[in-house]
């Protein structure tokens, strides 16, 4: 294989797998509820709100710190109540969840455009 196909190879195999440690690096460490909120995200949320593979699209909006001008309550009634593009998830978290997404989502910091 030809020099520049390792290199393109080694970039999509190593880059999203080297963000993820960066970011969490740069968010290490987690307390208790953060962490909780960080893998129920993880469960529920990522699939709309990251690119799960590059050049795949992205059905929601990411989300941050940032989300929502970084109203809590707005992220809560958010995540609870859904909008008419996203369901709710108040039958499926408790509000002690719901208070940890939040918490994590205030750990991440607002994309670059």
């Amino acid at each position: 294989m030809k020099h520049w196909a390792w290199c393109v190879l080694t970039v999509l195999i190593v880059g999203p797998q080297a963000a993820s440690a960066q970011q969490l690096a740069a968010h290490s460490p987690l307390n208790d509820k953060q962490a909780l909120g960080m893998r129920l995200f993880n469960q529920s949320c990522r699939v709309c709100h990251t690119h799960p593979h590059l050049g795949s699209p992205m059905y929601g909006p990411p989300l941050s710190a940032q989300s929502l001008s970084g109203d809590e309550d707005s992220m809560r009634e958010v995540i609870g109540n859904g909008t008419p593009r996203m369901p709710g998830f108040k039958h499926h978290f408790e509000p002690a969840q719901i208070d940890a997404i939040v918490a994590y989502l205030k750990t991440i910091p607002a994309p670059t455009p």
